[in-house]
């Protein structure tokens, strides 16, 4: 009895050690107390066994002792296994910085640091701005007009979003743009996600490209010329990046820079001969100026002794002499401009570099730079608008469409991919508004724009399915009132721009964040690189009281023990807690993956997959307990932070699950799996009761509905027909037509009816006639009826008028040419 109580006062002891990190000082008095007193106690076999512990814990743990033996041998055999990091990944690994993605690596997040990031909303200048400008952009599109009639935005729209300073939303008021913060830029491409094409022209310009490196790099004469004249659309840019053999791996372009000399004007000039063939380069067939990246060389050493000086971006306008510009791509879906740039022996002077010559060879670490903030917002937002579009018609779609003689959203075959779409909705409208704010704080946040990125696009496809899916035949027959179809075919040219998603999981989000976002491991790898043994012992051996702590955080916390306080209240505190859990869990399992696997695990790519999908879920489940923290809460909205808080945690333990089971050492994954998931799986997919009452609320006029729809284009104040308005019309009206639909189908089941009163307006007519329904509820139920079936008819077009070539048309059974 004597030695059970010493090991689990001693296990006990060295728990509560862990947890806390408390050092090597408090492992040895957790140990070593229990063991003296066996010795003291009768029970001697356990009391050395304790001792013995106690002896390895002070020759690892205390620092004089380690680093007269331990620490020289271990920092030998790491500079052994350490992966080498190349130039192009340390760059890309020392941009951005660090905020929630670095919490939760550490396994230890502190939440405080999280709700420390306030925000103070829109200015008025933004939200007029949003509720003006944006909503007479949105108003003068439709996406078969677009697609399939001009390939093109109106022309009107061009000079619209050109006076309205659209492509300046993040240039300075200074240099005559507006200066917006990045919420609002977000918000701007969120209503403007109404029409795909709108979205993409107005949020490439505001991204990744000229406007973006000119503010950071560019020299003050470049700023000066440029961007005013980008702020207000004389200049529109395009940024030549990808190429036929230059796609993700953007580090191996084959484009080049030659340093020379040229006589120009008379004058002898400095310069660089291009040589370039880019591909699906967007805005291209239009742009004035062509931002450039390249692979400069300088063979002659007109700028110094090195030859190769690397990646570097030039600003080139569109008439210069031997640059081939103006062909189009057809992107799948939709006719945004996009297109191939060539160039042979381009020669161009130096002050064309942007930046000057102080940024030759930096390149690369601008795009990375620019771009952990532009893939947080452009098309995460435009993910994000679309999701909350799409379920707006959705809900008011299945609410007005009714077969068996209740509306389809009654029906729990529909009622699931409602449900599910909100929570999509829900899910992408925090975790990018968070991030935008995390951006507006000064944080350049690179793995969370992985994440987003990937996340919000796959939802952005798996929910068009879905309101494709409830939409039935009124979304698969194209034409001008198909509001769904066009965007739903474009939907892969987002899966595939920025980073294709298959990379981005596979390689990006934790390849990336496990050295960037680690505590200890850039600090390792630095040590191993300066041959430093003394730096390389200090984070080492922090790093190994990091891993027993995040064990024992994570085998106490799974087993219910000890729940962390959290600043939270009401139904945020549970998921807190259980975020907090299983980032004890992903740390602990982060840092196994690296020890067992060391550099090969760059190829163990659905090893790093599964790890990046925890701490992707994580992070959005983090970003929607900010949302509701901070947000104004709405009657319905709890259901809908139930369900998706449970659907972002049961598929992070399903991805731990396959992680535990697909480890390439089964002892280790075994192992993993007991320390992490003790009790095992915690949470399932939401429960159905859920599903329904999101469900009912988003296919109703709800204060949850109007909440997820907020900042949408919801108004019937545009050039072109507004289905989301015509929607939410209706459904104000839905509650007194039900009740009349109920009537009239109740006296038609009886027959009090005629029989062939099959149409609703048939039985309107007959109701009125048999004083079933007064002459105000039947002038009600025409408009509304009227509504109704304009909402559910699709179009229809002459026998040929699709045919481009109509020589080559085959007229069957007595068809004939239109007129």
């Amino acid at each position: 009895m004597l030695t059970l109580l010493l090991i689990v006062l001693a296990v006990v002891g060295l728990l509560v050690a862990m947890r806390r990190e408390a050092g090597a000082g408090a492992a040895l008095l957790a140990t070593g107390i229990p063991g003296l007193l066996g010795l003291g106690l009768g029970a001697p076999v356990i009391g050395v066994l304790l001792l013995i512990v106690a002896a390895a814990i002070a020759v690892a743990g205390l620092p004089a002792l380690r680093r007269l033996w331990l620490t020289p041998r271990l920092f030998v055999l790491f500079q052994k296994v350490a992966p080498r990091v190349s130039d192009t990944e340390r760059t890309a690994l020392e941009s951005g910085t660090l905020s929630w993605d670095g919490e939760l690596f550490s396994g230890r997040p502190r939440w405080e640091s999280l709700l420390g990031y306030t925000d103070d909303g829109l200015t008025d200048a933004e939200q007029a701005f949003l509720d003006v400008q944006c909503a007479r952009a949105a108003g003068m599109c439709n996406a078969w007009d677009i697609t399939r009639e001009r390939a093109d935005l109106p022309r009107a729209l061009w000079d619209y979003l050109k006076k309205e300073g659209f492509f300046g939303m993040i240039i300075p008021e200074a240099y005559g743009g507006l200066g917006f913060s990045a919420k609002a830029q977000s918000m701007v491409l969120q209503k403007l996600a109404v029409n795909e094409t709108l979205m993409v022209t107005v949020g490439v310009p505001n991204s990744l490209g000229p406007g973006e490196l000119l503010l950071k790099y560019g020299t003050e004469e470049q700023k000066d010329h440029y961007l005013p004249r980008l702020a207000d659309g004389r200049e529109i840019p395009c940024f030549g990046l990808t190429g036929p053999r230059a796609g993700s791996d953007a580090t191996s372009l084959p484009d080049t820079g030659i340093v020379c000399k040229e006589t120009v004007d008379g004058e002898e000039v400095l310069g660089v001969r291009l040589n370039f063939e880019k591909r699906w380069i967007t805005l291209a067939p239009i742009a004035t100026v062509v931002g450039l990246a390249f692979r400069l060389f300088d063979p002659d050493g007109l700028l110094g002794d090195e030859a190769d000086r690397g990646i570097t971006l030039a600003l080139i306008p569109r008439d210069t002499a031997g640059m081939e510009i103006g062909r189009r791509h057809v992107p799948i879906g939709s006719p945004f401009l996009n297109g191939p740039i060539k160039g042979q022996d381009v020669f161009v002077p130096l002050s064309t570099i942007i930046g000057g010559e102080a940024m030759i060879g930096e390149g690369w670490r601008m795009l990375v730079e620019c771009l952990a903030i532009g893939r947080c917002v452009t098309l995460p937002s435009g993910a994000t608008g679309t999701a909350r579009y799409a379920l707006g018609w959705s809900g008011g779609f299945t609410r007005i469409r009714r077969q068996f003689n209740v509306p389809v959203a009654e029906m729990e075959g529909v009622q699931e991919p409602l449900a599910r779409m909100a929570s999509h909705a829900y899910i992408a409208k925090a975790a990018v508004y968070q991030t935008a704010n995390l951006i507006d704080h000064g944080e350049k946040p690179a793995v969370p724009s992985a994440i987003l990125k990937s996340q919000l696009t796959e939802y952005q496809r798996a929910l068009l399915g879905d309101a494709m899916d409830v939409h039935g035949g009124k979304a698969v027959t194209l034409g001008p009132r198909n509001y769904l179809g066009i965007g739903y075919s474009a939907n892969p040219v987002a899966i595939t721009v920025e980073g294709a998603n298959i990379m981005t999981r596979n390689l990006m989000i934790f390849g990336q964040g496990v050295i960037r976002c680690h505590p200890y491991v850039l600090d390792e790898l630095a040590a191993k690189d300066a041959g430093d043994a003394r730096a390389f012992d200090k984070a080492f051996f922090s790093h190994a009281g990091l891993v027993f702590g995040n064990a024992a955080r994570a085998f106490t916390l799974g087993l219910g023990l000890g729940k962390p306080t959290v600043p939270f209240t009401g139904p945020a505190v549970e998921y807190a807690q259980e975020i907090s859990r299983l980032s004890a869990g992903f740390g602990l399992c982060a840092d196994a993956a690296m020890a067992s696997l060391g550099s090969a695990l760059k190829k163990r790519e659905m090893v790093s997959a599964r790890l990046g999908d925890v701490l992707s879920n994580l992070y959005l489940a983090s970003m929607v307990l900010k949302h509701w923290e901070a947000g104004n809460k709405v009657e319905g909205e709890e259901a809908l932070l139930h369900y998706s808080c449970r659907f972002l945690l049961q598929r992070a333990e399903q991805a731990f699950m396959e992680l535990f089971d697909n480890l390439p050492n089964r002892a280790l994954g075994k192992t993993l799996k007991l320390v992490a998931m003790p009790a095992g799986r915690r949470f399932s997919k939401p429960h159905d009761d859920l599903a329904r009452d999101i469900a009912k609320r988003v296919s109703t006029h709800s204060a949850l509905r109007t909440h997820l729809l907020e900042n949408t284009w919801d108004k019937d104040d545009g050039d072109q027909p507004n289905p989301l308005a015509a929607y939410n019309a209706l459904l104000v009206d839905y509650d007194r037509a039900e009740a009349l639909y109920r009537t009239l189908n109740k006296a038609y089941a009886k027959g009090e009816l005629p029989g062939t009163a099959l149409h609703p307006e048939q039985r309107v007519e007959a109701g009125l006639e048999k004083g079933l329904i007064s002459d105000e509820d039947a002038q009600f139920m025409r408009g509304f009826e009227a509504e109704v079936l304009e909402l559910l008819t699709v179009d229809d077009f002459a026998f040929d008028e699709l045919a481009s070539n109509k020589d080559e048309v085959i007229y069957h059974a007595g068809q004939a040419p239109s007129a």
